[in-house]
């Protein structure tokens, strides 16, 4: 039998190392991938439903400031019970048109006055048959117009002097419009009253 011959190993060239490494970085790369979008590495910012949202440039994901907040304005006093009072309960959100917002920021500042008259009547009122009537009937909205910040908290004074719940919104400036412009009026309570407000404004 004859004996083996021996094998001269040759070195790897630089081309075989370019591919190898080429691979190894391509199945890193991957698992990396992978990983990160499992959220392996860092807490990802998810929406509650878990479909991934892309938020537009100019929408606002920002929390809005409600200026009777920030201002200490209203206590709750206001609010009426209006027991008496068996009618459709609506909510009615004027928005200003003069401001220049796109529909997506104003969406995002209606959807903040909605939440705000929400929370703001469930703090002081939690028992108010307005409330419920309103959460039960289909919590109906109304989406009108305005052209001026003047007019808007001239609507806010009648509202709340009516016993309505009435919240305005201020933007935090960091899309489109200045900081503190007053953008939206939520105004919430029985149809007739709260149309004795804003039965003259035009529709959005």
């Amino acid at each position: 039998m004859a004996a083996p011959v021996p094998f001269d190993r040759v070195p790897p060239t630089t081309t075989a190392y370019v591919i190898a490494t080429g691979i190894i970085a391509g199945v890193v790369g991957y698992f990396i991938g992978q990983g990160a979008s499992l959220g392996l590495f860092h807490e990802k910012k998810s929406w509650p439903n878990s479909y991934d949202v892309k938020v537009h440039r100019d929408s606002s994901d920002e929390e809005e400031e409600s200026e009777d907040d920030s201002e200490d304005e209203g206590n709750g006093e206001e609010l009426a019970q209006f027991k008496d009072n068996a009618e459709e309960v609506k909510m009615v959100l004027v928005i200003r048109t003069d401001l220049g917002m796109t529909k997506g920021k104003m969406a995002a500042q209606a959807s903040h006055a909605s939440l705000s008259c929400y929370k703001y009547s469930k703090e002081h009122q939690p028992e108010s048959p307005i409330l419920s009537r309103w959460e039960r009937g289909g919590q109906a909205k109304i989406a009108l117009q305005i052209k001026g910040e003047e007019e808007l908290l001239l609507l806010q004074a009648q509202a709340m002097s009516l016993g309505l719940c009435a919240r305005v919104i201020q933007d935090a400036g960091r899309t489109q419009i200045a900081a503190g412009s007053r953008t939206v009026l939520g105004i919430l309570g029985p149809k007739s009253v709260v149309d004795d407000v804003t039965g003259h404004l035009k529709l959005l």
